[in-house]
């Protein structure tokens, strides 16, 4: 652990320096997803420190880290762009202000060896998280691809490690899953196979947000959890292996397994946040959203451009 002090100071020279943000308490909702990692990094590394950051992350469920933010337990937290439209939708209101991820088959629904397709799952029961999380709509999104909805499935409400735990111990018929724990369902070929990822459906993409409260309150801290978030980005390039040791650590990975799971997705740099918020967040928002509406998870869309604030990754 002596070394990494070094590390994180070697990382800050490779950006700009960010608005300093003198010690501003923030708690943070995360999972074990993959993408998240970088969060992990900058905190362990010291990076937040450094940039006047006193943050605690909290790994909570994805269907309960908007009760956290509603309670006040946390300011800030990493999901699926589609997400933030439910969690505002349903009176929690929140920003996302910096992109963290995108799926390349990170997220991938797991089947049994007899199923050939898609189409094949009608009346099947698949395992995945509760409806207005990331895995359930990531379902609800393949099904409709191809001609079915949630209701032409039952859907057993299993987290993303239970839900991959269950399929390759022989429970249920499909599950819909992520790294790191679709890797589990990678080994064990003799117990299914992935029938689609994002690779064929590129719809993951997360990004990191926190309460309107936190943001007008907190201006130079907002600013310095991005800059912070793309300083580990660089480190993870500049010094890879330390990195993935780092964040394995965290999900009970070696580096090299948790380097096997990284290969499935792409973190994403200012540069790649500033052209994602240029327009595609733009359109998938709109389409998520009307699925969203389709499928009963929301009664209503709220205003798209009150989902966003784009200043702190200028």
């Amino acid at each position: 652990m002596r070394n990494l002090g070094v590390f994180a100071a070697t990382a800050a020279f490779l950006v700009s320096a960010p608005a300093f943000a003198q010690d501003v308490k923030v708690g943070i909702g995360i999972s074990g997803w993959t993408g998240f990692a970088p969060l992990t990094l900058a905190s362990q590394a010291g990076i937040f420190k450094k940039n006047g950051l006193d943050v605690t992350i909290k790994k909570i469920p994805q269907k309960d880290r908007h009760l956290a933010i509603a309670s006040g337990d946390i300011q800030c937290a990493a999901t699926t762009v589609e997400t933030w439209i439910v969690w505002n939708a349903n009176g929690v209101a929140t920003k996302q202000i910096f992109q963290l991820d995108k799926s390349y088959g990170a997220d991938g629904l797991a089947v049994r060896n007899d199923v050939a397709s898609i189409k094949d799952l009608k009346g099947k029961t698949v395992a995945a998280s509760a409806p207005g999380t990331a895995p359930y709509f990531t379902l609800a999104w393949m099904l409709k691809k191809n001609g079915l909805s949630v209701k032409d499935v039952t859907v057993v409400n299993l987290e993303p490690a239970a839900a991959a735990q269950a399929f390759v111990s022989g429970q249920n018929d499909a599950a819909m899953t992520y790294e790191p724990y679709l890797s589990t369902v990678r080994a064990a070929p003799d117990k299914g196979k992935i029938i689609a990822t994002t690779l064929d459906y590129p719809m993951i993409m997360d990004t990191f947000g926190c309460t309107p409260k936190f943001l007008t309150d907190n201006p130079k801290a907002a600013k310095a959890l991005a800059d912070s978030y793309f300083e580990a980005v660089a480190m993870i390039e500049t010094n890879q292996a330390k990195s993935y040791e780092i964040m394995g650590a965290d999900v009970k990975q070696t580096g090299e397994q948790f380097g096997n799971s990284a290969k499935y997705l792409r973190w994403q740099d200012k540069a790649a946040n500033q052209k994602f918020f240029a327009g595609e967040w733009q359109a998938f928002t709109k389409e998520a959203a009307d699925l969203l509406l389709e499928i009963g998870i929301i009664k209503s869309v709220p205003k798209i451009d009150d989902l966003v604030d784009t200043s702190f990754i200028k």
